[in-house]
């Protein structure tokens, strides 16, 4: 029987068995891959270079795009290699950056939505300390706590598994290496210690869920209370786009992960991994610049066509994040009675 120390490649799961259905989900990944990156790229781009979406909401939202695109950019491009050359190999290393990147990505994200609902929170339920519990040094240590969440998590569940003994063959029935599928492979009972983290990281995500919940319950309740229908037609339309976003990040994380045995299937599986990994990275950009006139604004000043009228260092927009205070152009709404 192999074990892990002489497995020098996985084999992955095919799209297709054809090479005619290969090269059609080639052009089908091709086109997804392209939107997410235009999406989030286009975001990222008018954050970045328009000073007037220089603020904490922003600033969390060029964060989220730059995840999203490092998500997306961890599966696909090496599945549509294998689709377009019609194999299935991915090296030892190459499978354990996979599944490092991936679950960086994935536990950076939600840790930022997190952020981004209490930033939202303080925003619309204690407008007058935003200027001080959100200024530029608490944007930028929430942030990094974020990544750094990401890489310690990555860290412990990629060290996890991979030090595992594999003596189950090399074939991974998913079209990227994925950690369930891995621990299939196993065949000593040192998994369990890879399963008593999954179950430690769904706790940490049920408890960032339950906050992300709670804070929105409060925004809520402080929207109804608005005596300006302006008021709160201008915090549902910033609150319901991150909103939307966490629905649709949990909905198929809870999908892939809760989804009943009698549903288990390889091509299953595979349908489940291309939702969770494909869907809210493409999805994100549209969602957030569907009902935001800010952004729409700024991409219309940095399209092509009107280039000449953009004038920006990326180097000096993204480092004022960090060296000067966030100006809040978009200022949080105040509550005010009426006597």
């Amino acid at each position: 029987m192999p074990n892990s120390s002489s497995i020098s490649e996985f084999l992955l799961l095919p799209l297709a068995d054809t090479w005619q259905l290969q090269l059609l989900h080639f052009w089908l990944l091709l086109g997804i891959y392209l939107a997410a990156l235009l999406g989030n790229g286009l975001i990222s781009t008018a954050v970045a270079c328009d000073r007037r979406l220089h603020t904490p909401m922003y600033f969390f939202l060029l964060n989220l795009a730059l995840l999203d695109l490092g998500c997306i950019s961890t599966t696909l491009p090496k599945a549509m290699a294998n689709a377009l050359w019609d194999t299935r190999a991915i090296s030892y290393a190459g499978c354990a950056a996979q599944v490092f990147c991936f679950v960086f990505f994935l536990s950076a994200e939600f840790s930022l939505l997190t952020i981004m609902s209490y930033d939202r929170y303080v925003a619309i339920c204690k407008p007058l300390h935003y200027g001080t519990l959100m200024d530029s040094r608490a944007c930028a240590t929430m942030a990094a706590a974020a990544w750094g969440a990401g890489v310690l998590n990555s860290l412990l569940h990629t060290a996890s598994t991979f030090s595992l003994p594999l003596c189950q063959g090399n074939v991974v029935n998913q079209f990227f290496c994925e950690i369930p599928q891995i621990l299939k492979l196993s065949c000593s009972a040192s998994y369990l210690r890879e399963v008593v983290l999954l179950i430690f990281s769904v706790s940490l995500v049920f408890g960032c869920f339950v906050f992300i919940v709670v804070s929105y319950v409060q925004i809520f309740l402080a929207v109804l209370r608005m005596p300006s229908e302006q008021g709160r037609h201008k915090a549902f339309s910033t609150c319901l786009p991150h909103l939307a976003v966490v629905s649709l990040f949990v909905s198929t994380g809870a999908f892939a992960n809760l989804k009943p045995l009698s549903l288990s299937s390889p091509s299953m599986d595979l349908m489940v991994a291309l939702l969770y990994s494909m869907v809210p990275p493409t999805l994100n950009p549209i969602i957030y610049s569907m009902r935001n006139r800010e952004i729409k604004h700024s991409l219309r000043k940095v399209l092509p066509w009107n280039h000449s009228r953009v004038r920006c260092s990326s180097m000096f927009t993204l480092t004022s994040f960090c060296t000067a205070r966030l100006p809040l152009t978009s200022p949080p709404i105040v509550l005010t009675r009426t006597t």
